[in-house]
């Protein structure tokens, strides 16, 4: 069986997780070939070894393994069946691996009649990513799971198989939804404390400090302390987008859930006010409104 960390490996996008996964790969002495859809991300990898490519095929050109880190499924669509894409010039021989969060269904529509495809749902911010220190639950057959394992390993503590393609996707969708409504709460009972004359800085402490406060919670306290939402550990935007998936999945098996779909409707809003690339912490600021606003 062929293993995916005999040849290169191809990492395409370049935000924070991707970089980080394209990090960890050069410092485990892997040959990676890098693609981004804008170029000022490609240089600092090209500067520690990795190969950067003008299209997504010339990427995956000769690698062993195709790791797919991109914003949505959109962009997924086009890295891989666009006319520069991965598929544009028929099947990729070696394991396909789709880390972008896209719904469960659209993963497997995208891959089609690809013989070895995984998903990803990766747990973990860019520092986990470029230490090899992620949680990575994986959907796909047990051929390619296996196949794929080596280079998983590499990339993270903890790797596990949940099932048929789409259930890596699934699992992610789950941890984001939690991963947004327990912010949106910490910001929501940060703003309620600071309007009732309570000192921010002290109530932040505490709930960080408590047993009621989630690891998450406590990371992004130390956002919410501060008022810097940039550099973002993950976008706003894309945050948005994953409660959204999450609440049409749940639509569509019939199931009502009331503070996904809150959580989710607060992310929309707050990036239709320009702070969807901003750190999913700067929810806070559609909590209040603008100076001079009466909503």
């Amino acid at each position: 069986m062929t293993r995916t960390t005999n040849g290169p490996i191809a990492v395409l996008g370049l935000g924070a997780m991707g970089t980080g996964l394209a990090t960890r790969l050069l410092d485990q002495g892997v040959q990676v070939r890098v693609w981004n859809r804008t170029a000022e991300r490609v240089e600092p990898l090209v500067k520690a070894g990795a190969f950067a490519a003008a299209r997504p095929a010339d990427a995956a050109a000769g690698t062993s393994a195709v790791i797919c880190s991109v914003a949505d499924g959109e962009a997924l669509g086009t890295v891989l069946r666009g006319p520069d894409g991965v598929l544009a010039g028929g099947p990729y021989p070696g394991v396909l691996i789709c880390a972008s969060t896209v719904a469960p269904d659209e993963v497997v529509q995208i891959a089609g009649d690809v013989p070895s495809v995984l998903d990803v749902g990766m747990l973990g911010n860019r520092d986990h990513a470029r230490d090899g220190e992620l949680r990575l639950f994986v959907g796909g057959e047990e051929r390619v799971f296996n196949a794929g394992r080596p280079l998983l390993e590499m990339l993270g503590k903890e790797v596990v198989h949940l099932g048929a393609l789409g259930s890596g996707m699934r699992m992610k969708l789950l941890l984001n939804l939690l991963m947004g409504i327990e912010v949106q709460a910490l910001a929501e009972a940060t703003e309620l404390a600071t309007a009732s004359g309570l000192d921010r800085q002290l109530v932040l402490k505490t709930i960080a400090g408590s047993g009621f406060a989630s690891p998450v919670m406590a990371f992004k306290s130390k956002r919410l302390a501060s008022g810097r939402f940039d550099k973002p550990d993950f976008r706003l935007r894309l945050m948005a987008k994953d409660l959204m998936l999450a609440s049409k999945q749940a639509a569509a098996v019939g199931l009502s859930l009331p503070l996904a779909t809150a959580a989710a409707e607060t992310h929309v809003r707050a990036a239709g006010q320009g702070l969807g690339d901003e750190d999913c912490a700067a929810v806070v600021r559609a909590l209040t409104p603008k100076p001079g606003s009466d909503t």
